[in-house]
């Protein structure tokens, strides 16, 4: 059974922001609401929504100053649609560059479970924890990629990395793709997935029972 759109955002804000989305990292600190984290010479910046009464322009000098005093190259703040409207050109004002914009996207996992569309085979070629990398091949050979990373102590999977051959494209290949991640999601207790996709992924998803349900953006400091 579908959900609807504020329903679904709900349940991502619940439980894929703040400290979840820093697993790996080294060097994790907060500061009241933010949640910065280090990989190896990057860094990044997220948090739950922020309340209207958030002293934005505080946070985003501390933030800067915190990784200005490391030896990061750079760090990602994400940001999304629905944060405080005021963030945006506060980030800008400090020099960070956005990204591309990405559809946020989540769906029931159950209705992505669709017959494996396309004259290909999809295996998954290895998994290191709880991400699996998933191939898609037409006579051994392969025409497309995608990852599936489950989320520990959420009812998410997350869609990543998905990547076809030019010269099959249209050809059913990533609905293949992502039906042989959705039922693999399933069985290991995933009962939602997500994607942060463009424009080019996000007619697929949907016919998968993905929502968009809002706009994730990366905003970039470089030294």
């Amino acid at each position: 059974m579908g959900q609807d759109a504020a329903t679904l955002l709900g349940a991502y804000d619940e439980h894929l922001r703040g400290p979840v989305e820093l697993a790996g990292a080294t060097d994790v600190a907060t500061d009241g609401p933010l949640c910065r984290g280090r990989f190896s010479d990057t860094g990044f910046v997220t948090h739950r929504r922020l309340a209207p009464g958030a002293d934005l322009p505080a946070l985003v000098a501390r933030t800067i100053a915190h990784f200005a005093a490391t030896d990061v190259v750079e760090f990602e703040w994400k940001t999304r649609g629905h944060d405080l409207p005021g963030l945006a050109p506060l980030l800008r004002a400090h020099g960070l560059v956005p990204g591309p914009e990405e559809t946020l996207m989540v769906g029931p996992v159950d209705l992505a479970l669709g017959e494996s569309a396309g004259p290909v085979t999809v295996r998954r070629a290895g998994a290191d924890g709880d991400t699996t990398l998933w191939l898609a091949e037409a006579d051994g050979v392969l025409v497309g990629t995608g990852r599936l990373e489950v989320v520990p102590g959420t009812p998410f999977a997350g869609l990543w990395g998905g990547a076809v051959d030019p010269a099959w494209r249209h050809r059913g290949v990533y609905r293949a793709l992502t039906a042989a991640r959705a039922r693999y999601a399933r069985a290991h207790g995933v009962r939602l997935l997500h994607s942060d996709c463009l424009p080019t992924s996000r007619p697929i998803l949907e016919r998968a029972g993905l929502v968009a349900v809002g706009t994730t953006t990366p905003w970039v400091w470089r030294r």
